[in-house]
């Protein structure tokens, strides 16, 4: 069954794979992005250019469709180390609230290995290293996860380990318990993969996971 998808970071990343792979298993997507008016025009491709900030661009991505992939990032700089971020928990609180008042009710979200419960599955070492390089970015993405947490839509809190630029293997894991939680590497197309498939199923509602090879 074709499901219509919204994406959230349709131009690049993990969203821009997770575009394709919709597309290519026949889903309709909506890509919304700041650049999206700059992707050619295909079959069940609708662009949408929009800032996730704004409410009337973020209800308006929103029209209509039946699942929301969120798969946001930034551009990885120096400046992270002392520059505070927030546009992980402001867009979702923003869509959250969106899709409270006019739906969808199904969101799949890409956060991090490291993110909320995970950073418990890390060692002292991972842990000391990553706050060191992404601190900023991931206290953000613990505020992030604890939004979509607190709300009563089908959600899904997706934590991909070390991304590789691999093919897509089929063969990767989806750890469900935190006591399986461990890091490791996964390529951005097995975690496109994993996006769509949940987004467009009943597939691990209102769980964390991480997502390993």
């Amino acid at each position: 069954m074709s499901v219509h998808l919204t994406i959230f970071g349709a131009t690049s990343g993990i969203g821009k794979i997770a575009m394709e792979t919709a597309l290519a298993k026949g889903h309709r997507v909506r890509a919304f992005a700041r650049s999206a008016d700059d992707m050619a025009a295909r079959d069940g491709l609708e662009t949408m250019a929009g800032d996730a900030l704004d409410p009337a661009d973020v209800g308006a991505a929103l029209e209509g469709t039946d699942a929301v992939i969120y798969a946001l990032g930034i551009k990885e700089s120096v400046s992270m180390l002392w520059t505070p971020v927030t546009l992980f928990s402001d867009s979702t609180r923003l869509l959250l609230d969106c899709m409270a008042e006019r739906g969808p009710r199904r969101l799949v979200a890409v956060t991090g290995f490291g993110a909320g419960r995970s950073r418990n599955a890390m060692s002292a070492v991972e842990r000391a290293g990553h706050w060191a390089l992404l601190g900023r970015p991931y206290a953000d993405k613990d505020r992030q996860e604890e939004l979509i947490r607190n709300t009563a839509i089908d959600w899904t809190i997706v934590r991909p380990v070390i991304l590789t630029n691999g093919g897509a293997s089929g063969r990767y894991r989806v750890l469900r318990e935190p006591s399986e939680w461990r890091n490791g590497l996964i390529s951005r197309k097995d975690v496109a993969d994993y996006l769509v498939e949940a987004a467009t199923s009943d597939l691990d509602i209102r769980r964390d996971v991480v997502l390993a090879r």
